[in-house]
């Protein structure tokens, strides 16, 4: 239970974590007055909340209909989503590299290195991607932080979270094939290569789309 004195952007969290660890399904109703009991606070936060999870694209309100859970991208949003990444990604790497202090360079390259997850198992039998996930956007993220721009870290963050929800409903297996572009984009920000960590970003998110759009068959 959260605390009676909790801001909104707590209450922003927890349903945000509800929905990326898929306990709130896509398309799931969410009620305003049963989430302000589950929370333990008025209605007021919770609305807040929802309200920033809508312009983050988790949530969507309908006229008369109140707020659901948004559905999973389709084939065609998913391809908008990688094109937004591609122009968004290439220049954070390409930005890390030439910006990027010590303790960045340092923290990005720590976090490529780190070995595959172990897969867990759900409760209803499926593989759990949720801990690969998890690093995967860390280190999206740590380049991010490296380019130093906070509106690009910010935009980037809210594209992972829709990626996120699709490897856990159609999660694949090459995670350390994953692993290994993270290492080479790492390696072009170390040693301060803007044009080749450019190039390797684009190279392993190109290559991160088609692995995902087998799971659209």
């Amino acid at each position: 239970m959260i605390r009676r004195s909790v801001l909104s952007d707590d209450v922003h969290e927890s349903l945000k974590s509800l929905i990326l660890e898929h306990r709130l399904a896509p398309e799931d109703r969410l009620n305003i007055d049963a989430l302000a009991r589950q929370f333990d606070v008025s209605p007021t936060p919770v609305r807040e909340a929802l309200a920033r999870l809508e312009s983050e694209g988790l949530v969507r309100k309908r006229p008369l209909a109140g707020y659901t859970v948004s559905p999973l991208l389709t084939r065609d949003e998913f391809h908008q989503m990688f094109d937004m990444r591609l122009i968004l990604e290439g220049s954070a790497a390409r930005w890390a590299a030439e910006r990027a202090g010590a303790e960045d360079r340092a923290a990005i390259t720590a976090e490529a290195a780190r070995p595959a997850p172990e897969e867990q198992i759900d409760a209803d039998g499926r593989r759990s991607h949720a801990r690969f996930t998890a690093l995967d956007a860390h280190f999206h993220d740590v380049v991010a932080a490296g380019a130093d721009n906070p509106l690009l870290r910010d935009a980037i963050t809210r594209l992972h979270a829709h990626l996120h929800l699709h490897r856990l409903y159609f999660p694949y297996t090459e995670t350390r094939t994953t692993l290994g572009e993270h290492r080479r984009v790492a390696a072009a920000i170390a040693t301060g290569d803007p044009a080749a960590a450019e190039t390797a970003m684009l190279a392993h998110l190109t290559a991160a789309r088609d692995r995902h759009l087998r799971a659209f068959g």
